[in-house]
């Protein structure tokens, strides 16, 4: 894979996102796919396509920003933002965000995004988020409801199971 055909590829998926068209995001990852994340920490294969198809399809809101994409070899990074209302507290959030891929067959195997998680429970979360979003308690539960919702909507979606 060259560089500009992995830089296309990221461009296609934050503009998947964009579109809020996982169908086209899930397109760009690998079968074996690795996602990890503060949140939802590592998801794999299946996994990590559903979670996308459930933040489109749940963000009415978002507005995603991309920039900084490059490739070299057969990794690359990109800089991308999401502003949004997060539906467990109705605060709007803006995440900032840095990602790094690897790819294989021309898809992106690996992903990982790296944010800062306090900062976004005093976002989403406000005055408990602001007081112990730092605490291992309060990520810990944030983590828990996440992988909770996806649980629930891949339940929900019998092509992301088994």
């Amino acid at each position: 894979m060259t560089s500009d055909e992995a830089i296309a590829l990221i461009n296609r998926f934050y503009s998947s996102f964009q579109q809020r068209d996982h169908a086209g995001m899930i397109a760009c990852y690998h079968p074996q796919v690795e996602f990890t994340d503060p949140v939802f920490q590592t998801l794999k294969g299946k996994q990590a396509c559903a979670m996308w198809h459930m933040l489109a399809e749940r963000a009415t809101d978002i507005d995603i920003t991309f920039d900084h994409v490059q490739a070299q070899g057969s990794s690359g990074q990109a800089h991308w933002e999401a502003q949004y209302t997060f539906s467990g507290s109705g605060r709007r959030v803006h995440n900032v965000i840095d990602a790094a891929f690897e790819f294989a067959d021309g898809l992106i195997v690996k992903h990982r995004d790296r944010f800062d998680l306090w900062r976004w429970t005093r976002m989403a979360i406000g005055t408990s988020g602001v007081l112990l979003g730092w605490s291992p308690l309060v990520q810990n539960r944030v983590r828990q409801r996440a992988q909770s919702g996806l649980k629930k909507f891949i339940e929900q979606h019998p092509e992301y199971q088994g």
